[in-house]
């Protein structure tokens, strides 16, 4: 790609991600080809590419997991079909045949699971399938390389007689070892096998006495090697059949070779699909690794990078297990340029690369790490200055290189080019140097170009808060510890914190304060006026974090006083029925001991009986009354508990059709989510929220832990996307 020059790729470190890429992928085409990586021009080819690599991502997390692709590669192979009656080697039959097996494992599992994996699909579909190939390659040679018998009627026959002469060399064989073991002519050892031939082991002084050929001696000339004179003929004769074996499996060979020649064309491409799909596996391994994703990809000119992390970093610190932190930078047509600001060390430059490499890892077809959330668009151009650039070989200063670069800058800047320069302005005269950059900027400006910059110089951020369209920004520090933060603060320029900086490490007061009076009092006002902001606005942040701290507490210490206001309540109620009902048990038993001591004194049986069902009688009449009133009390209540309910539930239906139709028009305006297993839904008319198990023909199995249902996803909300 012409619009992203090498050196941005450098600066970028875009070389590190390929060689990343490039040692996750499996073969060594794969290997070699993602290192040749480069941004794409054309659109719909970009967003098929980074479609493959999110859909094969996607299969790390559900059960259809994609067949291994693996191969070795056949260009040696494809070249030597291209010379007329050239003959390949077993070897090499078996990895085209392996090849064409994994590519139709391939179509084959795609167009099982062409919902799952629709761009994946398409590209194994537009594959010519061929099951001639392999099964031409497995009619000639088995599974453990060599030739079947059945390759040809000639191959067949020839190993027949190869067979029936070996029985006839091993029966004179084993006759002349017997005979000539008898008249002990031999050795200890008996026989050997010199040649690929078995041959007696005979004493060096009966040599003469044994006939037949002699093959060689031991190191010790004690032992001469013999091939008996009665199967010398049937050597002979094994020997042109060999022969003749061999000439018949060239001929298949050729054969096979000829037949496979007209399909040179189409190995090529399956070794190219094959090597494309281990590229996607190991740019879907990469994302997996640092939880990249396919973001949104606007048709405006807009931005949003949320929770965007470094690659090279987030992996160098995952190794490491520190903290990487995520930089949220947002660019659209209100907001083209952001000025960065800020002391060295505070992460201007990491925001800065971060922007740059995400985005050209994106437009090279390359998952990024960033939140769901984030929205991309795609840029003509990427112009960066960042780094030290001086040019030994071409005798030019840092700034004459930075100059270059600038008119470099202004001839190809345009309203669809995104620009990066770091530390922008600096290698000449502070004011010459500012006074050039600024009118550097006021061009990418009205050129309408998006870009990010860094920089020290007062009269840039004066600029940018003079811009309507553009911002100032800030690495947020601590001034107090005087340690980075790496946060960055739209809305505001940074202090350089310079003396601040020079106290910490030591420098002596004295000398702070000599330098303060050597330059213009306006510049110290204006950046003390800038560390002073600073340090109020990190002051508001930590008193609102106190005060939401604060809030959140006595929100809590409130309901726990009502909670045991409630309880107390409750308790004293519980007491108070316990002390009435134990005061009246007090009085009936006063009341049964009197009519007890009566009875004891007069010992009469009839006044006894009826002073205690008087007593019972009178008991009773109370315990009615009470239920009478409970029962009067209970009614009430039940009436105002319904009249309340039916109070709520008309003024619920009235917001419920509101709400109705809020939904509906929001649910016209909004573009349906595309749905993955694992996320998490709900029915529209419903409140329960389950989890997707599988989706098929538009339909998606949703678990609910005690139950699962079958459903439309035209029915379904999603309520969280799987991460």
């Amino acid at each position: 790609m012409q619009n992203i020059h090498p050196k941005t790729l450098q600066d970028l470190e875009f070389p590190t991600v390929l060689q990343q890429v490039s040692s996750r992928c499996n073969t060594e085409l794969g290997k070699e080809s993602a290192l040749d990586i480069a941004p794409i021009d054309d659109k719909e080819m970009l967003l098929e590419i980074l479609g493959q690599t999110s859909e094969y991502l996607a299969s790390y997390s559900n059960d259809n997991r994609i067949p291994n692709h693996g191969f070795d590669s056949i260009n040696s192979e494809l070249s030597l079909l291209k010379i007329e009656n050239s003959t390949l080697e077993v070897p090499s039959f078996r990895r085209i045949s392996s090849i064409c097996k994994t590519v139709a494992i391939h179509q084959k599992f795609f167009k099982k699971f062409k919902e799952y994996y629709p761009l994946l699909f398409k590209k194994s579909e537009a594959l010519e399938p061929n099951i001639e190939i392999p099964a031409a390659i497995d009619n000639v040679i088995d599974k453990f390389g060599e030739i079947k018998d059945s390759a040809s009627d000639e191959l067949r026959h020839i190993r027949l007689q190869i067979n029936s002469v070996r029985g006839k060399i091993n029966q004179s064989f084993s006759a002349a070892l017997v005979r000539y073991q008898s008249s002990d002519f031999l050795d200890d050892i008996r026989e050997s096998v010199v040649e690929n031939r078995r041959v007696l082991a005979v004493k060096a002084m009966h040599r003469r006495k044994v006939k037949g050929t002699v093959m060689g001696s031991s190191k010790t000339g004690s032992i001469v090697y013999i091939i008996p004179e009665s199967t010398v003929a049937h050597t002979r004769e094994l020997n042109n059949l060999e022969f003749e074996e061999k000439e018949e499996v060239q001929r298949i060979l050729n054969q096979l070779s000829n037949s496979i020649r007209p399909f040179a064309a189409l190995l090529k491409l399956y070794q190219a699909y094959l090597t494309d799909i281990d590229i996607t596996a190991a740019k879907a391994k990469y994302a997996s690794e640092m939880d990249a994703l396919l973001p949104e990809i606007s048709e405006k000119r807009e931005l949003f990078l949320r929770d965007a992390y470094h690659p090279l970093l987030y992996l160098t610190n995952k190794r490491k297990n520190e903290k990487t932190w995520p930089q949220t930078i947002q660019l659209h047509k209100e907001n083209r340029i952001i000025v960065i600001s800020g002391p060295n060390a505070g992460g201007k430059s990491i925001t800065l690369k971060t922007i740059g490499l995400l985005q050209t890892m994106l437009q090279s077809g390359l998952l990024i790490p960033v939140h769901e959330r984030s929205k991309v668009c795609l840029f003509d151009k990427i112009l960066t200055d960042i780094g030290d650039n001086q040019s030994i070989e071409n005798h030019l200063s840092t700034y004459s290189y930075r100059l270059k670069n600038m008119n470099h800058f202004i001839k190809k800047c345009n309203d669809r080019t995104l620009f990066l320069i770091d530390e922008f302005g600096t290698g000449s005269d502070p004011e010459l140097g500012g006074a050039l950059a600024e009118a550097f900027l006021e061009v990418f400006y009205e050129r309408e170009a998006y870009g990010v910059i860094t920089t020290h110089y007062a009269n840039l951020k004066a600029l940018a808060n003079e811009l309507p369209h553009a911002t100032n920004a800030n690495m947020r520090f601590n001034s107090k510890t005087l340690e980075p933060t790496f946060q960055l603060v739209l809305g505001e320029a940074g202090s350089s914190f310079t003396f601040e900086v020079a106290q910490k490490n030591g420098i002596p007061y004295s000398l702070i304060n000599k330098a303060k009076k050597k330059i213009e009092r306006s510049k110290v006002r204006f950046d003390a006026t800038i560390a002073k902001l600073q340090k109020e606005r990190n002051k508001m942040v930590e008193t609102g974090s106190k005060l939401k701290e604060e809030e959140s507490k006595a929100r809590e210490e409130a309901n726990r006083l009502e909670e045991l206001n409630s309880r107390i309540k409750s308790k004293l109620e519980n007491y108070q029925e316990l002390y009435d009902h134990n005061q009246r048990m007090i009085q009936l038993g006063n009341k049964i001991n009197s009519a007890a001591e009566k009875y004891f004194l007069d010992n009469k049986k009839r006044p006894l009986i009826s002073e205690m069902l008087r007593i019972v009688e009178t008991e009773n009449s109370k315990r009615k009354k009470t239920t009478a009133k409970k029962a009067k009390e209970k009614k009430q209540q039940q009436q105002q508990v319904a009249q309340e309910l039916e109070q709520k539930i008309k003024k619920v239906r009235v917001e419920k059709k509101i709400q109705k139709k809020k939904e509906i028009q929001a649910e016209k305006n909004k573009p349906r989510p595309v749905f993955k297993v694992g996320d998490r839904v709900r029915m529209m008319d419903g409140k329960a929220v389950g989890s997707i198990d599988a989706l098929e023909k538009g339909k998606a199995i949703v678990n609910y832990g005690m139950f699962t249902t079958n459903v439309s996803v035209d029915q379904l909300d999603l309520v969280e996307a799987k991460k």
